[in-house]
């Protein structure tokens, strides 16, 4: 005899539970409206944060976008901050946006060029220096993972993370940054002042010092 004539009618279908449409439909409208809440409350800390560095002016522009590059560093850009704050992050003027990035070291200084995001440029007379660190904009990388650039823009002085897509240029750029920003600090230094020269009354006055020579007041002003 068949197995199925053994088994009553109805006894293999399976029952499937009922779906309590109400409240599923409840519960995913609010896991809808926390999401747009989170959201929204993001984009207002985002504009706050905005509000904290509306003084900060337009980046420079390269105004030698053909000079020969002296070195190239291909990687990532993790943001700005205020120099030394690694959490006050920068996210006016495009700052804020975490990109990839190639920097070019020329006389001028750093050109960065970002593919999606806004591109800056950081003047030599502006560079402050370079170090090797591990964080910056919340980011928190390896030791010596991020080439950080402090700069001045404005009435601020800002650090600028940088990861290269090969680590180990990173002391090269260290270097190279840190001497390029001595060499406009030494260009940008005013020339020493020159003396000025004795008068010569063209009298023998046998009481005033001779003449080519300066007195002991003029001396003690010379001081």
């Amino acid at each position: 005899m068949p197995f199925e004539s053994l088994v009553p009618p109805g006894a293999l279908a399976v029952e499937r539970p009922e779906i309590h449409w109400p409240g599923y439909i409840s519960w995913t409208i609010g896991m809808l409206l926390v999401v747009v809440l989170l959201y929204w409350l993001m984009s207002r800390g985002w504009a706050r944060r905005g509000s904290f560095h509306s003084d900060l002016p337009e980046l420079p522009v390269d105004p030698a976008p053909d000079a020969p590059a002296r070195m190239v560093l291909r990687g990532r850009y993790f943001g700005s901050t205020t120099t030394e704050q690694w959490l006050d992050r920068i996210v006016t003027r495009g700052l804020g946006t975490r990109s990839t990035a190639e920097l070019t070291l020329t006389d001028h200084g750093v050109r960065v060029v970002r593919p999606g995001a806004r591109d800056f440029f950081v003047p030599a007379d502006r560079l402050i220096g370079a170090r090797l660190d591990r964080g910056i904009a919340g980011k928190v990388l390896t030791d010596g993972g991020l080439l950080v650039l402090t700069w001045r823009h404005g009435e601020r002085v800002l650090d600028s993370g940088f990861r290269s897509d090969r680590a180990e240029e990173h002391r090269a750029w260290l270097e190279a940054v840190n001497r390029t920003a001595a060499e406009a600090a030494e260009g940008g230094r005013p020339a020493a002042p020159t003396p000025a020269p004795v008068a010569n009354t063209g009298t023998d006055d046998a009481s005033g010092p001779p003449a080519g020579t300066t007195g002991p007041h003029d001396q003690e002003g010379a001081r």
